[in-house]
Order: structure tokens, then sequence, then C-alpha cells
């Protein structure tokens, strides 16, 4: 399957509405996924849970995360990243890094709908954690586009052996 570009990627990472699943650990070893906005700055995917969320308290004690951004429309892109998530600003920050948050909901909603969503959840706490590229598995893949072969384009380990193309 085609991997996207270093442009590709960037691009849709960009792209506005496009959501984010955080894939954290409980504390029993379970997994917990949780559908969340996010921000691509910088290199790094830029995430902020809530102070009495789940994956907050479950990222303070193992900072290991899976993240999946995808579409459900063709070309089908995919971004998959697994590595430990920094937490850039803990709680009792927010007004230090209040912009970068009304980045990411703008990315979500028009302006004034993400000034009306910070001033409505002003008095939440959180904090902001970054994935950083660098250093994390990152893999990429989008079905062929105009002009790509459709046969043979999923990876090796899929097909049994002897299968024709």
């Amino acid at each position: 399957m085609p991997q996207l570009t270093a442009a590709e990627r960037d691009s849709f990472l960009n792209e506005p509405g496009v959501l984010m699943r955080i894939a954290v650990a409980r504390e029993d070893g379970s997994p917990l996924v949780t559908p969340i906005w996010f921000l691509c700055e910088d290199e790094a995917i830029y995430f902020t849970p809530r102070e009495k969320s789940e994956w907050f308290h479950c990222l303070r004690r193992d900072p290991r995360v899976a993240l999946c951004i995808d579409e459900a429309a063709l070309p089908y892109r995919k971004v998959l990243l697994e590595g430990k998530a920094e937490l850039v600003h803990d709680i009792g920050e927010d007004d230090v890094w209040r912009d970068q948050y009304r980045r990411i909901a703008m990315r979500y909603v028009d302006p004034e709908g993400a000034e009306a969503y910070i001033q409505n959840t002003i008095d939440q706490p959180r904090g902001l954690y970054r994935l950083p590229l660098a250093g994390s598995s990152v893999k990429t893949w989008r079905m062929p586009v105009e002009g790509e072969a459709g046969m043979g384009i999923w990876h090796d380990r899929y097909y049994v052996e002897g299968t024709s193309f």
C-alpha cells in the first residue's frame, strides 16, 4: 500500500476537522481509546486532556500512547503513531498556552465557536501533551490514487504464499 510522503502526511495532519484517537493503558493494563481534537505543530502532535478525564490519569502513570489519525473517505489516508507523550504544560498553566488551545479548537469549529468553547470551558483545568514525530514510530498509508496500480497494494505479509498479482 502506498505510504504518504512527508508533504502528504503534513497536509493531512493539518486538514480541519480530522479527529484523532488516542490509546492509553489503564492501571490494570486494559486499553482505553478516546477520540479527541489535536494540533500538528513544530513536528509534533499536541493534545489536551481535562484534569478529570480518565485518560489524563492514565498518561500521568504511563506516558506510552498509540495515536490513530485517519479518514473515512478515499483515499483512506492513515497516520499511526506510537511513542511516549510529553507533558508540556501541567494543570494550572492553562493561561501560558491558551493561544495554542485556541488553534486546536479552530481546527474543528469557526473562530467564533472556538472562542465560545474556550470561554465555556476556561474553568476546566487541563494539561497539554505532545508526541514528537521524531523518536516515535510513525506509519502512514493510503489507497492508490489515479494512475497507480490497484493490485498488490497491501504489504506482502498480508498475502498467503503463492498469491499472484
